[in-house]
């Protein structure tokens, strides 16, 4: 009984994209995670096709149940291995056992198919067959990559040395990998378990995504520096940037969901990060005139999405694209008021925007929208190797696929404010032009262009020098003229 409930509670949870299924998972300490992490993977996959048993069998009605557990259970009853719990809720399913089985059936004629696999839609069934390597990044505030490389190595690893294309990253068990375009990523065969690890439990590596290291790899935050990190939870972005900021600095990190901040502080105490300050506030609260944000000059915003790029969390619940359209236009207008505030921030230079999903309703559009409403924040050119780049026009921002960069779905923006870069490059035409045009031009104009007292200096002195040039020619001249009078009246 106890593996439904924690089984149906993680599925609600990552429904409203509280946390992956894995880390919800193992964040449960649940006995037997192994089962646990089955029953909801393999519910998550064929959650559309239980949906419509449900509803057509009137399940919930008759059985007052909620509907994540009603599909944790009518899977196990229909496609697993049985219900795996005795007493009231196996005598409530097996009672309306054959109801559901001819229910299935139905479905199964209807689409001319013989297995539950052929039930799942073209896309899900592809999913299902990728295998994604295991990335590790080494948290760089307790080893180094060479220290972690040599423990691995020890520990019966076998270590083939950097990747220097995408093809590198098809491992064997037990081989591993720098990755080649992150310095602190190494990167193993599929399904490698490092839970149970030393330098997981102690807090030397992070168990992370390589399109997931991406926000804090490009946003980049020099020691010292004050942080924001909008969306933070479940963390591993937020020990990202800690650890390139070498826990020098500040680092404000938000998140609405109690349960996540507490799992969050428990994930940064354990990678040893102690320059964060956790929130439990909606970043869209937060004034950005407040004195304890006016030295934030970078942001890192992840902000809630659809998750349709999450090979474990693909949105497979609406087959309705009117509805599909409705929600993601509700969360993109969620992610662009989120980024219009952070842009808000006084001394704000740079701000990366990213999202896990695939849609270009939350990635380009959103940018878009956003810099017709910001003209003085830009859009940086990320990453040139990276092999698969945002939808045009924006080819600046990164895009990230199972397919071409052999991670999850992702997207990644860099916004830098324009006007920053915009008077470097005023000032340095200033500079040259005062020492190669100024002075012709001022001769033909006739006139000088307004100046600061500091530039006004330097042209007065040279004024007075030639005044003072003029006045000494001019006296020079009287003298001469006063000297050959006094000649002329000797000889005459």
């Amino acid at each position: 009984m106890a593996l439904y409930i924690k089984a149906a509670e993680i599925l609600e949870k990552a429904e409203k994209k509280q946390g992956a299924l894995k880390t919800l998972v193992y964040d449960s300490k649940f006995a037997n995670i192994k089962q646990l992490f089955a029953l909801v993977c393999e519910t998550h996959k064929f959650s559309s096709i239980l949906q419509e048993i449900i509803e057509s069998t009137k399940l919930l009605k008759h059985t007052k149940i909620r509907v994540q557990l009603a599909k944790v259970l009518v899977y196990d009853l229909l496609m697993g291995q049985g219900i795996k719990c005795g007493g009231s809720w196996k005598a409530m399913m097996m009672k309306h056992r054959s109801r559901l089985q001819a229910e299935l059936a139905r479905i199964k004629i209807k689409q001319k198919v013989s297995r539950n696999e052929d039930l799942l839609p073209a896309r899900v069934q592809r999913v299902a067959g990728e295998q994604l390597p295991r990335y590790v990044r080494v948290n760089t505030l307790k080893t180094t990559v060479e220290d972690a490389v040599d423990y691995l190595k020890r520990d019966g690893f076998s270590y083939l040395g950097q990747a220097s294309r995408l093809d590198d990253l098809t491992l064997k068990k037990k081989e591993f990998v720098k990755d080649l375009h992150l310095p602190q990523l190494l990167v193993f065969a599929p399904k490698t378990d490092f839970h149970n690890h030393f330098l997981y439990k102690a807090g030397h590596i992070i168990l992370q995504d390589k399109a997931s290291c991406l926000p804090a790899f490009l946003l980049n935050p020099t020691p010292g520096s004050h942080v924001i990190d909008a969306c933070a939870a479940p963390g591993n972005k937020t020990s990202h940037l800690a650890a390139i900021m070498e826990n020098k600095g500040k680092l404000f990190a938000f998140d609405l969901d109690a349960k996540r901040l507490a799992t969050m502080s428990t994930l940064l105490l354990r990678a040893g990060v102690t320059c964060h300050k956790l929130a439990h506030q909606d970043f869209l609260t937060i004034d950005p005139d407040s004195p304890q944000y006016k030295d934030v000059e970078n942001i890192l915003l992840d902000p809630s999405c659809s998750g349709s790029g999450m090979v474990c969390l693909k949105d497979h619940a609406s087959n309705e694209e009117e509805e599909d359209q409705t929600r993601l236009a509700s969360l993109a207008s969620f992610q662009l008021r989120c980024l219009n505030h952070g842009l808000r921030f006084p001394r704000l230079k740079r701000l990366v925007y990213s999202t896990c999903s695939i849609h270009r309703q939350e990635n380009e559009e959103v940018i878009t929208a956003c810099l017709h409403q910001n003209p003085n924040f830009r859009v940086v050119h990320a990453l040139a190797h990276w092999p698969e780049r945002g939808l045009e026009p924006l080819s600046q921002c990164l895009r990230a696929s199972t397919s071409k960069t052999r991670t999850h779905g992702f997207f990644v923006a860099l916004l830098e404010k324009h006007s920053m870069s915009r008077d470097m490059k005023l000032g340095t035409a200033v500079q040259m032009s005062h020492q190669d045009v100024a002075p012709q031009s001022l001769t033909v104009c006739g006139k000088r262009p307004p100046a600061s007292e500091d530039s006004e200096a330097p042209e007065t002195e040279e004024q007075q020098t030639a005044a003072e040039g003029q006045t000494d020619s001019t006296s020079g001249k009287k003298k001469r003229k006063r000297k050959k009078k006094k000649a002329a009246a000797t000889v005459k």
